[in-house]
């Protein structure tokens, strides 16, 4: 990779609607001119689409925030999820290759089986359970192969103010429902995409002189809990701030996965250990009740339209919950 400025940087982002993409947007503006695309732009389906866009940009860095996250349907789909979290990532390394740029790219506590009773780190074995993890290691494999210098970064259940995700649905829910009922035996780690965001342009920033210390590393926030350990909070910060209001919001139920059968197994397990991340780059994210209060106040400010993410729970961070009238 060509050393350049931070101030000259181009900087290409794949997934610009997406929770994260859409916070790379913003972030990554200080370290250079950000081209952000929708999936209408750069379609990881195709091919052609993706070297159109690589060589019209030229990127000295690709971020690929873009993935198929839908991990019950990918049981069913196997061929689609591995299109756009593999072969796409695959493609979009020869294309950085040839215009030579690095690539930043997200990946998932998915690519582990659970069963580790402590955090894992970098160097554990992989076993992803479902089609989802399969290919998003998949993908990871493809960087590793490619040659260029690349960052695979690894976070867990993903949340923020906008986009399909728990926070959202959990909080709308449990405004309308007598019960919910949520997972109580998988724990993790939940993160802000707004922390995921900040914290790869601080990482950028450092890595891209020269591209020394390429790899995997994990990035979440510190902590952990159960998903419904991170209902609680997030009802429970709600309530606080709402105390005028008199909202009657749901009993929670803890249950088991047992209880709660899904096409796609999760890992019981999804905890990362972060280490690495702060020994190489000096960066740790602040615990998840910390990010979540920021993330419940805004909402609190801005109360955004919650009606898709309560229709569709079913991507990467649904099938957890069980609701009762």
């Amino acid at each position: 990779m060509t050393a350049t400025s931070p101030e000259r940087l181009r900087i290409l982002v794949a997934g610009r609607d997406g929770q994260v993409g859409g916070e790379l947007a913003y972030s990554l503006t200080s370290l250079g001119e950000v081209t952000a695309t929708s999936r209408a732009e750069l379609d990881l389906t195709s091919d052609a689409s993706i070297r159109t866009v690589v060589r019209s940009v030229r990127p000295h860095l690709i971020v690929n925030a873009a993935a198929y996250t839908a991990v019950d349907k990918a049981e069913s789909e196997p061929e689609l999820a591995r299109r756009i979290n593999a072969d796409a990532v695959a493609t979009l390394a020869v294309e950085a290759k040839a215009v030579s740029a690095a690539i930043i790219h997200y990946s998932t506590d998915y690519v582990f089986d659970g069963t580790k009773a402590a955090p894992y780190v970098e160097e554990d074995a992989t076993n992803p359970l479902s089609v989802y993890g399969q290919t998003k290691l998949a993908g990871e494999q493809a960087l590793a192969q490619s040659g260029i210098p690349y960052l695979v970064l690894r976070t867990s259940w993903v949340y923020g103010a906008r986009g399909k995700n728990f926070l959202r649905t959990i909080l709308k829910l449990a405004a309308e429902k007598q019960e919910l009922r949520i997972v109580a035996d998988q724990i993790g780690a939940p993160t802000w995409s707004r922390d995921i965001a900040e914290a790869t342009a601080s990482i950028a920033k450092q890595w891209l002189p020269n591209g020394s210390n390429s790899g995997i590393y994990h990035l979440t926030a510190s902590g952990k809990t159960s998903w419904h350990g991170f209902a609680a909070e997030a009802i429970r910060m709600r309530a606080e701030s709402r105390v005028d209001e008199q909202v009657n919001f749901a009993r929670l139920v803890p249950i088991p996965a047992a209880e709660y059968p899904t096409p796609a197994a999760r890992p019981r397990n999804s905890q990362l250990d972060c280490e690495k991340l702060a020994r190489v780059f000096d960066l740790r994210l602040p615990d998840w009740k910390l990010s979540l209060a920021d993330v419940v106040r805004q909402l609190d400010i801005c109360p955004p339209q919650l009606e898709a993410a309560s229709q569709q729970p079913g991507d990467k961070m649904g099938k957890t919950i069980q609701v009762r009238n």
